[in-house]
């Protein structure tokens, strides 16, 4: 089987629901991703297999369209908008992020198509409708316009926010539009009725601020950024801690417990080393059923010495022994460290499959989920430009000579 999804028929344009389309088909939906002749922007987008700078080349495209097929069209000609018409029909729900009003210009948007069966999943910088609706945004304005970078970064407030990296704000916009699409299918089932599903990027990135909208909203707080940890209203300890090793380790909350029996096996693990210091005093144990983001003296004493604690142990050290305790400990990856990790090996949560341009199989990633009646499987890499047009174009039955004709006309 190829998923939970499988049966349903998608189609993705635009640049923006490169996410949404991946989530789908690699839960089962048969997507056919429609690019311009000279292919999406992503497949400009770096890094390349060998720093070669080629359509095929994009690593960051091979991951975004995994389990799609791909096609190109230019639908500004009469021919390709004839061919976009041909296949919506067949599907039942289209990823569009073309732009707002793009697709409607040229006749060939939602309103377009009288369907009552069709889900339309619109995905905009900033929706359909308001005074944003034309504006213009990249991944960098939207993140920052939405607030997450204000909660983002150092504890010394003269350095700037921090944007993450890996344009953030398509995989808020991207998760979002496929709940939408996927609960658009829902009501369909249970009302006989499509509709268009409007997503706002900016809105996307606002709702996913963590404390810091709440915050304000109800206590007309800020929330200050600090390193590596929650941004919090109040200050607090560091998180991080460079171990013996050289590599830093995350102790979650500090390494103060939220349980008297976790604070005793704490307490055990620092004796065996004579690093419990004063801990065992009754009044420490009092801070685990205070309010967290009170930063007191006791507190902070705690985790003044877990801290002095874990660095003097190797990261492996604290990582193990914190979890062999039941406390979050972690030692901080880089990201290629994880391509050895055996809980994702016995899991099976890589897959080895084709890079176009690499000379040997790559470890992609499964999804990040399971499903014991319908495997979600990994079943192509991402196409290369205008891989399948033969393959698709031809289900609505074209020939090769159509085809050789719609390529020379620059329609495909």
């Amino acid at each position: 089987m190829a998923g939970p999804l499988e049966g349903l028929r998608a189609i993705e344009i635009g640049d923006r629901g490169e996410v949404t389309g991946k989530l789908l088909a690699d839960a089962g939906v048969e997507l056919v991703r429609v690019e311009p002749p000279a292919g999406a922007r992503s497949r400009h987008t770096g890094p390349f297999v060998a720093d070669r700078r080629d359509v095929n080349a994009s690593l960051h495209y091979a991951y975004l369209n995994t389990n799609k097929r791909g096609v190109t069209l230019d639908i500004e000609g009469d021919a390709g908008a004839d061919l976009w018409r041909r296949l919506v029909t067949r599907v039942d729900i289209v990823i569009d992020s073309s732009g707002p009003g793009v697709l409607d210009e040229l006749g060939l948007g939602y309103e377009s198509f009288e369907d009552d069966q069709l889900v339309w999943c619109s995905i905009t910088p900033f929706g359909l409708t308001g005074p944003r609706r034309d504006w213009v945004t990249t991944d960098l304005v939207s993140i920052a316009l939405g607030g997450p970078p204000m909660s983002s970064g150092y504890d010394d407030h003269e350095v700037p926010p921090i944007r993450s990296d890996g344009e953030h704000s398509l995989a808020m916009g991207g998760e979002y539009a496929a709940i939408g699409a996927l609960s658009a299918v829902l009501f369909r089932a249970a009302s006989g009725h499509g509709q268009l599903v409007d997503v706002s990027i900016h809105e996307c990135v606002a709702g996913t601020t963590e404390g810091a909208f709440p915050n304000w909203e109800y206590n007309q707080s800020l929330v200050q950024r600090q390193t590596a940890r929650h941004a919090t209203v109040a200050g607090s300890p560091p998180w991080q801690h460079m171990s013996t090793d050289g590599n830093y380790s995350m102790v979650h909350g500090g390494g103060v417990p939220r349980s008297q029996q976790i604070y005793e096996r704490l307490l055990d693990w620092l004796d065996e080393h004579d690093a419990a210091d004063d801990l065992r005093d009754p009044k420490y144990a009092d801070v685990l059923y205070t309010d967290p983001r009170a930063a007191g003296e006791a507190r902070v004493h705690i985790i003044d010495v877990v801290g002095r604690f874990m660095e003097s142990k190797t990261a492996d050290e604290i990582y193990r022994g914190g979890q062999a305790i039941h406390m979050p400990f972690a030692p901080v990856r880089r990201p290629e460290q994880n391509l050895n990790d055996p809980h994702w090996e016995d899991r099976d949560f890589w897959v080895e499959a084709e890079v176009p341009g690499h000379d040997q199989p790559v470890r992609y990633p499964r999804a990040g989920y399971r499903f014991t009646k319908s495997p979600v499987e990994f079943c192509r890499r991402a196409p290369l430009l205008g891989e399948h047009n033969t393959e698709v174009y031809g289900e609505l039955g074209l020939d090769a000579a159509a085809l050789t004709r719609l390529a020379q006309d620059g329609a495909i």
